[in-house]
């Protein structure tokens, strides 16, 4: 666990990732110029800069990054300063080219882009923590360093490296986990396909292999390889922590699951001093403030509701996806306060300056390539503004209504091979679910699957689980514990099914959540492609489901909600519900979409005494509370004026595509 270190400094932050290396210095004093126009009262600096820090081994450069940051604090412009090892040197790859990662097929990549790193190398790790310790000595104590930035983005683009020296760290890793060869053989089911080991010697990572290779040890791989980039982090954090005492120390997350899936935020969390984010939209043909809005929210909750920050996003389009489209005017206002109104503690960006060179020149910035007579700066400054009025909400928190399960260590497991059906999709059933939740303008929290123990119905009046297919010893009991005292849960196919070694538990499917459901599950039987049934509800509600049927066999006091009224499994149940003390848990044993899923989510609405607020599609109200009052962000999507009700009964306007924030009377 790291050291507590406050918060007090940091500013309510505005700004972003500042590359001064990539410009003469003469241009420097007119950046700052700039930021304060802007409102910027913080930015990132040195992330990618270590080879302009260490130009050759043990001899440092720091009369660039002198003037640059007394420029900066100068002008009362906080610094975020990096620890620049995503992007060891040139020449540091020359005399060590063992700490380049290689691939499950034996390629080891090349130096030429960022984040070539085998984070089980000695010399890299040599390396780091002889950069992070000349930095933290140097600047340590500097005012204007009010937080250190460890890193860049752990796991983008690659995490894990299959070379001989993170084979024996594996074996060393395994050792520590399972002690004896006989556990990690029950663990990983080696009886199957005869691949008992005898000798630890005998282990490696699980390279490519002729057929599937062993779930268990694949899973166990990225495991073991976000436990060394984590291992990398905490050991530049505790020099920063013994050099720089009092100032905090995070590492940028991509926590939105469509960004990135080879990091467990749940783990990550607890090493930092406070959790931050970076949100890129993914143009994908989704409603893509919604994926925004899940992302913050599961930040939030990463952060365990307390303060977290958005250190990057775009102010307009990205370069590096199929297709980059601007956003609309507004657009960014409504990213950055979005995120805000979810708890953020300001809104920060990829990049000030547009770069002019390499690899994301195209990658819009806080300053265009083109100045300032322009549309993004002009947004760009009101928002600075905006940002600043909002000073006071510092430490509030954002209010939620219902919660969430999400797992990423479940998500790991359900992706490997030999699934049931290769289309299951244990993120596209949690941004289904999420819409849902969203389209009834409620705020969620997300959970793990190992801190339900606790958990208040009160506080959490809905509890829905949209897919957590590897679901630890125990969670069953939790959730029975929450039903019993009055909660109402949700739970969709395909969950409870394995353990945390990917070994179904014992017994009918679903497992560990048998019990608490009230049913078993005879048979799954997946639908091909294109393949649909009916599903008719006992109110005569007709459905439409994908991908998923299964024989569902209801047990004592498991009422049916609705069967399949077509298909192989007709007249079986789809949708059941099960009264436990005085709750329910109720099971959705197909894929619903849309409308349909939206209507199963209100009937446990419903169930749970949930009145969802009376707002137009895409329009948000966000709640933020704390010792400093009480702040509702109304944020409209539309393209037309919406009114919202505040708590004295009046109702407010807010603009076509615009952000208003209501302050309750004290």
């Amino acid at each position: 666990m790291p050291s507590p270190a406050p918060h007090d400094r940091l500013p309510l932050a505005f700004g972003g990732d500042y590359n001064p290396e990539q410009w003469p210095q003469e241009v420097w004093e007119e950046d700052v110029r700039l930021m304060r126009e802007a409102g910027v009262t913080t930015v990132s600096l040195g992330v990618f800069s270590w080879a302009r820090m260490e130009p050759r081994p043990g001899e440092y450069d720091w009369e660039w990054l002198d003037t640059v940051i007394g420029l900066l604090h100068a002008a009362g412009i906080a610094v975020n300063l990096g620890t620049p090892t995503v992007v060891p040197p040139a020449w540091f790859y020359r005399a060590h080219p063992s700490a380049l990662p290689v691939t499950r097929e034996g390629v080891r990549l090349a130096f030429g882009s960022r984040g070539a790193i085998c984070h089980s190398n000695a010399d890299y790790r040599s390396a780091a923590a002889t950069i992070t310790t000349a930095l933290a000595e140097r600047y340590g104590s500097h005012p204007a360093v009010v937080l250190w930035h460890v890193h860049n983005e752990y796991g983008a683009p690659v995490l894990a490296c299959y070379c001989a020296v993170c084979a024996a760290a594996f074996r060393e890793w395994l050792r520590e986990r399972y002690d004896t060869l006989d556990a990690l053989n029950r663990a990983w089911g080696t009886a199957f396909w005869g691949q008992q080991y005898g000798d630890w010697e005998e282990i490696t990572p699980p390279r490519a292999t002729p057929s599937v290779c062993n779930p268990t040890q694949q899973l166990d791989y990225h495991r073991f390889a976000d436990a060394q980039a984590r291992a990398n982090f905490c050991a530049e954090r505790d020099i920063l922590h013994r050099l720089s005492p009092g100032v905090p120390v995070t590492t940028n997350f991509m926590v939105a699951p469509s960004q990135g899936q080879t990091v467990d935020y749940w783990a990550w969390a607890e090493e930092v001093d406070l959790v931050t984010n970076d949100h890129y939209l993914m143009t994908d043909g989704r409603r893509t403030h919604v994926n925004l809005a899940l992302a913050a929210d599961l930040t939030r909750s990463v952060a365990g509701g307390g303060p977290w920050l958005l250190l990057e996003h775009a102010t307009s389009g990205v370069n590096w996806q199929p297709y980059n489209p601007a956003k609309r005017p507004g657009e960014m206002a409504r990213n950055s306060l979005g995120h805000v109104a979810r708890g953020s503690e300001g809104a920060m960006f990829f990049q000030w300056r547009q770069s002019q060179s390499g690899a994301e020149k195209f990658h819009t910035a806080m300053l265009a390539n083109s100045g300032t007579d322009n549309r993004g700066w002009r947004e760009v400054t009101d928002l600075g503004r905006r940002v600043a009025g909002l000073a006071d909400l510092r430490g509030t928190r954002t209010r939620g209504d219902v919660a969430m399960v999400w797992s990423w260590d479940s998500w790991w497991a359900q992706s490997l091979e030999w699934r049931p059906s290769q289309d299951l999709d244990a993120r596209e059933r949690l941004d289904s679910f999420y819409e849902a939740l969203y389209d009834r303008h409620l705020t969620v929290d997300f959970l793990p699957p190992t801190g339900l123990a606790d958990l208040d119905p009160a506080r959490y009046p809905l509890l829905v689980v949209p897919q957590l297919y590897s679901a630890p010893v125990g969670v069953g009991a939790d959730l029975e514990r929450y039903v019993s005292r009055g909660g109402t849960l949700l739970v969709s196919f395909f969950s409870g099914i394995v353990d945390e070694n990917d070994t179904l538990h014992p017994g009918a499917y679903p497992g560990a959540l048998r019990d608490v459901l009230g049913l078993t599950v005879e048979e799954f039987d997946p639908l091909l492609p294109g393949e649909v049934v009916s599903v008719r509800g006992t109110d005569g509600a007709l459905y439409e489901a994908d991908l998923w049927s299964e024989v569902v066999i209801p047990g004592a006091g498991c009422e049916t909600v609705a069967v399949f009224a077509d298909g192989r499994t007709a007249g079986g149940a789809a949708l059941t519900r099960h009264a436990v003390g005085s709750g329910a848990a109720w099971y959705l044993a197909t894929r619903l979409n849309g409308a349909d899923l939206a209507a199963v989510v209100d009937l446990a609405l419903a169930d749970a005494g949930i009145t969802p607020v009376d707002l137009p599609r895409d329009v948000e109200l966000v709640v933020r509370e704390g010792e400093s009052g009480t702040f509702r962000f109304a944020v409209n999507h539309t393209g037309s004026e919406v009114k919202v009700v505040l708590p004295d009964g009046s109702r407010a306007a807010v603009p076509a595509g615009g952000v208003e924030v209501f302050r309750d009377p004290r």
